[in-house]
């Protein structure tokens, strides 16, 4: 069914439809029994499925990845397709437009998208403010933090206090996005200085709390063994919660397709991204003796590409490119597919 569906929506601008899509479930959230619907078709709930990861409790593993939802509109709708968790952003602490358009584009031939949307959100306050009036019924929030784009590096800092602060009553973890390509000068936040200095601002702002939340941090699949190392040792340094690994790519090396777009700037993701996404998981999770929790994520578009993933040592799994060409019964399949594996240990 699906796939008929596809053939439809590939037709369009990628972003444009995408906006099409969620704005139909927006009205479609309205009409009596559709939720229900939904959820009928494609939820999939088991005892086994429920985790307890840097101490929050998830339904099942398997979540939504950051970029789909920035501004924390569409939460109810996509919560109908199973997930156990949707991370939203990454916001700002300044609205922002985002780099100029066409800024995504499909690589069919690949099952691959490149993005350099730039950070495209209606700031912090508009994104917690919406937070506040979400129906979760035991769906995770995270929040995917950044700098805006005119915020020179040496005062990074303070936009991620900003979002940190805004967001901490809201969200039940955080994510630092450091990884994304399409923000000039994002990447070298990635130095272990500039870094350690954010991860540690952002601890003592979280311990100074009654409550505090985790902090995991997103990393790019650029990293060279030595950089990997580096990420080990700040975790157990700054004390943070865990990894998200990995978001998009530089890297055009693994493409077949011929399209023209393959050329164009941006962070690639899909199914190319599938075997390095995998390969830095488990880098991390054998470097560090499994200290710390991985959100694997990168061109997940089958159960075993999931499976995959958790076998290499992460604790929860988030999809994106995946979900737009394989539809929302992936999250389902991934789910029984767990089970039966588990179920068979």
């Amino acid at each position: 069914m699906y796939k008929l569906i596809k053939l439809i929506l590939f037709k369009f601008n990628p972003e444009r439809i995408h906006y099409i899509v969620t704005d139909s479930l927006k009205l479609m959230e309205k009409v009596w029994g559709f939720p229900k619907l939904m959820k009928y078709i494609y939820n999939f709930e088991h005892p086994t499925l429920k985790k307890t990861v840097f101490g929050l409790d998830f339904k099942n593993p398997v979540g939504l990845g950051a970029g789909f939802d920035k501004n924390g509109e569409f939460i109810e709708e996509f919560s109908n397709f199973g997930f156990g968790f949707i991370e939203v952003g990454t916001v700002t602490p300044l609205p922002q437009p985002g780099n100029e358009k066409p800024r995504m584009f499909r690589l069919k031939a690949d099952d691959a998208l490149i993005n350099r949307m730039g950070f495209n959100n209606k700031g912090v306050d508009v994104l917690a403010r919406k937070l506040k009036t979400v129906k979760r019924d035991g769906l995770i929030i995270g929040g995917n933090i950044g700098k805006n784009k005119n915020t020179p590096n040496k005062d990074a800092v303070n936009d991620y206090i900003k979002c940190f602060d805004v967001l901490f009553d809201v969200v039940d973890y955080f994510v630092v996005n450091v990884s994304s390509p399409n923000t000039p000068g994002l990447r070298d936040l990635q130095e272990k200085e500039p870094l350690m200095n954010i991860l540690n601002t952002l601890q003592k702002r979280n311990l100074k709390n009654n409550i505090s939340k985790p902090i995991l941090l997103k990393i790019a699949p650029d990293l060279t063994d030595s950089q990997l190392d580096d990420i080990v040792e700040i975790v157990r340094e700054t004390k943070i919660a865990g990894v998200v690994a990995t978001n998009t790519t530089i890297s055009r090396d693994s493409l077949s397709s011929a399209e023209s777009d393959k050329n164009e700037i941006g962070g690639l993701s899909g199914k190319p991204l599938t075997k390095r996404s995998t390969e830095i998981i488990r880098y991390l999770s054998q470097k560090s003796n499994q200290s710390f929790p991985i959100i694997g994520v990168g061109g997940i578009h089958s159960a075993k590409d999931a499976q995959q993933k958790l076998d290499a040592g992460a604790s929860l799994i988030q999809v994106y490119t995946g979900f737009v060409y394989e539809g929302p019964g992936l999250v389902k399949r991934i789910l029984k597919e767990i089970l039966n594996t588990e179920g068979a240990k």
